[in-house]
């Protein structure tokens, strides 16, 4: 009697609906994921050391800008960029200058731009502007690491930090080593996440989302707080942000620069790569900054 009423829970319509939101998220950042760590792996094992320390401006702060100008050119959702970032630091790169491409890579590369074009085709100065404030932000929150941000946020990062191939081992062994126990690390906490927006998801009535839509001093932190919890990959989120019809432009600007920078899959796969720590101050700096830039930008071209 027990397991048949166990059973019967679980075919209720909002478990149902919360297991078909929690797979689809799930399912929708994997291949990303799987990209980043990846890449990260292929970072360890075959990429030269000193690279990106000679690829980058020797000074963090012209570091920050040139990293996070590099997003543009490079395709990645933003459970791929937490890896890539991750490994970026044990390779050398400053801080701030990997975290100024983690959060721009997701939010202004080519594949995102183009979604952002096909979703809005009668308002193209949505994309300078999406393209312009995640820019901003992603510099910004790479220069506040330089003036606030403190080392022992990432003791885990540098106390393993890797410092290349190392002569007598194989570079396919290397590879195969860490990109399994980056991918393992992290989809854990990608699935918990998940978890997490689907909550939200089918808890949260339509009609609290209607109560917004018509002050635009609410409209913006909502739309920005939708962001952080609805957790849409930053291929797909124009798509959403543009059937908010009933919200103004600059709230939907919010929308799309805040999502591929902070949302709940994020902050659990930064929590779980960086430290707790670091996860909930850089994400609650990036949302004010996020949130600022939309609005001042987005007031400017929108």
């Amino acid at each position: 009697m027990l397991l048949l009423a166990g059973t019967q829970w679980l075919n209720q319509p909002a478990v149902q609906a919360w297991r078909t939101v929690c797979l689809a998220i799930t399912v929708q950042a994997l291949p990303f994921l799987l990209l980043g760590t990846v890449l990260s792996g292929a970072i360890n094992a075959f990429v030269p050391a000193d690279l990106f320390t000679r690829a980058l401006p020797k000074r963090p702060a012209l570091a920050v800008p040139v990293a996070g100008a590099a997003g543009v050119v490079l395709p990645g959702c933003e459970c791929a960029s937490v890896p890539v970032a991750h490994s970026l630091i044990r390779r050398g790169v400053t801080p701030a200058a990997a975290f100024a491409f983690l959060l721009s890579a997701p939010a202004v590369n080519p594949v995102v731009l183009t979604a952002t074009a096909v979703a809005f085709p009668d308002h193209p100065a949505m994309v300078v502007a999406r393209l312009a404030a995640s820019l901003v932000t992603a510099a910004t929150m790479g220069w506040l690491w330089l003036w606030l941000g403190k080392e022992k946020w990432l003791r885990p990062v540098l106390r393993h930090r890797h410092t290349g191939h190392q002569r007598g081992r194989s570079r396919w062994n290397e590879f195969r080593l860490g990109f399994q126990h980056d991918f393992l690390h992290a989809g854990g906490f990608l699935v918990l996440g998940a978890m997490a927006a689907a909550t939200f998801n089918i808890t949260v009535p339509r009609s609290v989302l209607d109560t917004f839509t018509g002050s635009p001093w609410l409209s913006v932190p909502f739309l920005a707080a939708l962001a952080v919890v609805l957790a849409v990959c930053s291929e797909a989120d124009a798509f959403v942000a543009a059937s908010l019809t009933g919200f103004p432009p600059i709230a939907r600007l919010a929308f799309l620069v805040v999502g591929p920078m902070v949302d709940l899959k994020l902050i659990a796969l930064q929590a779980g790569t960086f430290g707790r720590a670091f996860a909930w101050r850089f994400s609650t700096a990036t949302t004010g900054v996020a949130v600022v830039a939309s609005v001042v930008i987005g007031g400017a071209l929108l």
